[in-house]
């Protein structure tokens, strides 16, 4: 389970990439496909680090117990 900063830290790093990208890159579907690849990436990368730990009610108790 991540912490809180470690989400916000990434979207700092994202945010200033997309920036970047929007200003060094040139105008036109090479702008547009960088920043979507960041935002896709950041958003892939916040499923499999989720703050709050899923849980699963449908294991039985002998399985859940293994589990964690």
């Amino acid at each position: 389970m991540a912490n809180g900063w470690s989400i916000i830290i990434g979207l700092v790093i994202v945010a200033v990439a997309c920036v970047a990208a929007w200003v060094l890159s040139p105008k036109g579907e090479t702008q547009t496909t960088l920043i979507l690849s960041f935002a896709s990436c950041y958003l892939m990368w916040a499923q499999w680090h989720p703050l709050i730990t899923p849980r699963r009610g449908d294991l039985k108790p002998e399985v859940a117990k293994h589990m964690s």
